[in-house]
């Protein structure tokens, strides 16, 4: 465990963790922290306390004080001067014709540094508007562009559900929102109603996306064909939360559409199943489509009956040796099971057919090469064609 105190920024709903450096500071209070661009004044949201290690990015840089008086003074004076310096940069801005829309301004706690946030929807050249700047406030100026949804962040204000940005509020980082989301929690696909005031898809999709991947598991999609208690049908409409759907039943003069539990249908497949389902039906050839719970009881009835069927061949066969017949010993078993290696039955040796040895040849006789010699002759041995010892009558021999 580490001990840090947690602070937050102007226009940042981020927390960071801060090293204490024996510094007490409780929930609300002002302090000055070390940062990377130096001295900072943040607020602290929670006092010392302790956290994980594996959550402290290092280095942890330390608190130097609580903020004073005149610490916080400072503060306010540079909330003026951002002010003021807003309405001078946009005045620039429009001077120099550039296409950047402003969005605030922020003051370093020392006065070293002005930092300018803007969005474009392209690259800006500003190089003229810094010179107009640095000559105006004689300081360091940075011009720094951002997205649409820090935008939001920055400005922050009321979203479609009446509550403040969640970004401004809660978020630390933007997750990524697809569309799919929206497809998954069954919601409208129109932009407007799904899109939050950056004009982006709303952050809240991601929230519970998770829950509604695990609760699509357990329901069929839309335009499976199923089986119900009241005969087949197609899935037009299905409730996640409800764990319910709308089925429009196939089996009825008039189709009818009525709603079951989730545990009260079976797929069967999806539009290609009921297309094939109609086409047989209208053949008349019955209802020849089964629920794979049906199909396998009757496979698991039909593999049943042949298994009692063989243990009761198996019973009536007789397994006892004939009167008078010696009986195998369980060695004599073992080798017969075996087979491969094991020795054979005398009765099995004397009837094996004797091997034929080779002739035996006379002392100085070649061995004769073995197969035929026009075969070897078409595989690509070496050597002329042999001639043919017997050649027809009437034919000239060479």
């Amino acid at each position: 465990m580490t001990e840090v105190i947690s602070v937050k920024f102007k226009n940042n709903s981020k927390v960071y963790f801060f090293d204490p450096n024996g510094v007490t500071a409780e929930k609300g209070q002002p302090v000055i922290v070390e940062t990377s661009k130096g001295p900072e004044y943040a607020e602290c949201v929670e006092g010392n306390h302790g956290v994980d290690d594996a959550t402290v990015v290092p280095p942890l840089r330390p608190v130097l004080r609580v903020a004073t008086e005149a610490d916080t003074k400072r503060a306010d004076l540079n909330r003026q001067k951002e002010t003021e310096a807003f309405s001078i940069c946009q005045e620039k801005i429009a001077k120099h014709g550039i296409d950047m829309k402003l969005v605030d301004v922020e003051y370093s706690f020392d006065g070293s540094k002005i930092i300018f946030f803007f969005t474009s929807d392209g690259r800006v050249d500003f190089r003229e508007l810094v010179k107009d700047l640095a000559s105006v406030f004689k300081t360091r100026i940075e011009l720094r562009q951002i997205g649409i949804r820090d935008e939001a962040r920055m400005l922050g204000g009321l979203g479609i559900c009446g509550r403040p940005f969640c970004c401004a509020q809660f978020l630390d980082d933007f997750q990524p929102v697809s569309i799919k989301m929206a497809k998954t929690q069954g919601l409208s696909l129109n932009p407007t109603k799904i899109s939050g005031t950056c004009g982006r898809l709303m952050c809240c999709l991601k929230y519970e996306q998770a829950a509604y991947e695990e609760l699509v598991k357990n329901v069929p999609k839309v335009d499976s064909f199923v089986q119900t208690a009241n005969g087949k049908g197609s899935v037009v409409d299905v409730n996640l939360l409800r764990g319910t759907m709308r089925v429009r039943l196939e089996d009825t003069v008039d189709p009818t559409i009525k709603t079951f539990e989730a545990s009260e249908v079976e797929v069967l497949g999806g539009k290609a199943k009921r297309a094939e389902y109609l086409a047989l039906k209208a053949e008349g050839k019955g209802d020849p489509i089964q629920p794979r719970r049906l199909v396998d009881a009757r496979l698991t009835a039909e593999a049943k009956a042949r298994a009692e069927a063989t243990a009761g061949e198996a019973k009536r066969e007789p397994s006892h040796p004939a009167s008078g017949e010696k009986q195998p010993s369980q060695s004599q078993r073992s080798r017969g099971r075996r087979g491969r290696g094991g020795s054979k039955p005398p009765a099995a040796q004397a009837d094996a057919p004797q091997e034929k040895k080779p002739p035996q040849r006379a002392e100085g006789e070649k061995k004769p090469s073995g197969g035929n010699p026009q075969r070897r002759h078409k595989r690509g041995h070496g050597g002329p064609r042999p001639r043919n010892e017997n050649p027809p009558t009437g034919t000239p021999r060479e």
